[in-house]
């Protein structure tokens, strides 16, 4: 049901339609039409926010990862914990994440995938900001000599490439397995033993 026609259209309104078109339609077959017919305004209004369909994917995209990044900065900047268990923590929060979104939210999720596929500037941002937020914790921990680093952004970028499996879109599939977990565990503790001062 259309909202009511004396709201205003905003971004963020749009946004949120969007994200109920894309998982009713799938990424594929919604389109700008479809979002503005559920707003109960011309596809015109919607692109006077969104110059083009991809533009309000990415948008979409970028909302949706951005709720991602929001949790983990939250476990970056707690400022009680050691370096060695935040980084647990965050590594478990963004496997949790991603298993989360691939499971709960599955046409978004394919959303996500179409944009990686395209090399997006958006998901590229995103992998940025969760590889800062490792390089912040993994330099705390080498500040406070609980973890040992030569090259802080190097050993970020490591963490992430190592921990790929948990959180890389193209092993979704590989997410519902039994064993996952424990194979989570085993890589995480692996890779914080090895940072351990």
């Amino acid at each position: 049901m259309p909202p009511a026609a004396t709201e205003p259209l905003t971004p963020e309104r749009i946004l949120e339609t969007t994200e109920e078109v894309l998982r009713r339609y799938g990424p594929t077959k919604a389109t700008v039409v479809d979002v503005a017919r559920a707003l109960g305004v011309s596809h015109g209004s919607v692109y006077r926010h969104f110059p083009s369909k991809a533009a309000l994917r990415e948008a979409v995209t970028d909302r949706w990862l951005g709720r991602t990044v929001g949790r983990l900065e939250e476990i970056a900047a707690a400022p009680a914990q050691p370096a060695p268990a935040k980084l647990e923590a965050w590594l478990e929060a963004l496997f949790e994440a991603k298993r989360h979104k691939a499971g709960d939210d599955p046409e978004l999720f394919a959303t996500y995938g179409v944009l990686l596929a395209e090399n997006s500037g958006v998901v590229e941002a995103h992998l940025e900001q969760l590889v800062a937020q490792l390089g912040r914790i993994i330099g705390e921990g080498v500040a406070a000599g609980s973890l040992a680093a030569a090259d802080v952004p190097a050993a970020a970028r490591a963490v992430f490439d190592a921990t790929g499996r948990f959180h890389d879109p193209q092993y979704a599939a590989e997410w519902r397995s039994p064993t996952i977990v424990a194979e989570f565990e085993a890589v995480t503790a692996l890779v914080v033993r090895g940072l351990r001062a």
